[in-house]
């Protein structure tokens, strides 16, 4: 008799905690409180003689729960899938022994790096021959404003995987472009989309053309057209001229890159913006959208659209390798963000 009242008096007083949890709840939802996260307590005593017992409360914006006995599992922050799946890159076994290696020095500058080093653009403990090569179908400028930090850039991921087709230079050092072949990729309020980008280019340099030389030229491509039929997209880059031959790309922290945008040697490019794409960043920049990506992100963006929408031609991973660096340390980073969220949620429920 004494035993079962024990238990009687142990589960009305689990009943009564927990309508009186969710009465508060309820009472501070009224209120206008915002809830979020999960609140565990620990429940101890005659009547809870388990030293797991816990009563927690997950919350969100429109739902509570509440649940006995969780998990140090169930505890930790669930971090989101990686958004980086499907790219058709080379193996990262290299870096995973570099890794374990540890850091060693640059051979030029005598700098303890890791894969690359940044300041030099040069590989660290490992050889050409065991990172991808990536040929671009155009020439790449990155204009690097001075007060960039080397080593939180990624300019520097696509200057190694791409060492013929990119170049860095570092600001106030821009070289003299010209305007019908050359555009800088950056939202500004006046931007293209890659899909507008080549009628644009074709806009600027007919309107410098005048007389009835450019009526005259038209016609006779429009003759010419009419002959020759509609255009066979499946050959891509063969059946078209190649209006653009260079891209710019302004590698800086976002609040720093007005500086370099208004440079009169850029004004007169044609700028393109990437709408519809999001950064996966880790040193995302507060109170800057989802849309500002890394450099090495907006230049694999572009060049992916660039495949798609001008050279008409189906998109099978040629330009995957040039997140090579930045795929690795992407799950990196996130792994040891999971591992400290763990470790503290470990140490809460001591």
């Amino acid at each position: 008799m004494g035993q079962n009242s024990t238990f009687n008096m142990a589960a009305a007083l689990r009943v009564f905690l927990c309508v009186a949890v969710i009465y508060l709840i309820l009472v501070m939802t009224w209120k206008g409180v915002s809830w979020s996260g999960r609140s565990c307590l620990k429940l101890s005593g005659p009547f809870f003689p388990s030293s797991k017992s816990l009563l927690c409360v997950t919350t969100g914006a429109n739902m509570s729960s509440l649940e006995e006995g969780c998990s140090d599992s169930t505890r930790a922050l669930v971090l989101p899938k990686p958004l980086l799946q499907g790219l058709k890159l080379a193996s990262h076994a290299v870096l995973e022994k570099v890794q374990q290696r540890g850091r060693s020095k640059c051979a030029k500058c005598g700098g303890s790096r890791m894969f690359f080093c940044y300041t030099c653009c040069l590989l660290v403990d490992v050889s050409l021959q065991e990172i991808p090569i990536v040929k671009l179908p155009l020439k790449i400028d990155i204009i690097k404003h001075p007060n960039e930090t080397d080593g939180k850039s990624t300019a520097v991921h696509a200057k190694i995987l791409a060492p013929d087709d990119i170049t860095i230079y570092t600001y106030p050092c821009i070289p003299e472009y010209d305007q019908d072949k050359v555009v800088l990729v950056f939202p500004s309020p006046g931007a293209v989309t890659v899909q507008d980008m080549m009628q644009c280019l074709r806009e600027r340099t007919d309107s410098r053309s005048h007389g009835p030389r450019l009526k005259r030229r038209k016609i006779e491509n429009a003759a010419k057209d009419l002959e020759s039929g509609p255009p066979d997209e499946t050959k891509g880059s063969e059946s078209r001229p190649h209006l653009l031959q260079r891209v710019v790309f302004i590698d800086s922290t976002w609040n720093q890159t007005n500086k370099i945008s208004t440079d009169e040697r850029l004004q007169d490019l044609l700028q393109v913006e990437l709408k519809t794409r999001k950064t996966c960043f880790w040193r995302s920049q507060k109170g800057k959208p989802d849309t500002y990506l890394a450099t090495i992100e907006a230049i694999y963006y572009f060049l992916k659209d660039f495949h798609e929408q001008y050279l008409a031609q189906e998109y099978s991973g040629e330009y995957d390798n040039l997140l090579f660096f930045y795929s690795y340390l992407h799950t990196v980073v996130n792994k040891s963000k999971e591992a400290k969220q763990n470790c503290k949620a470990k140490k809460s429920s001591i």
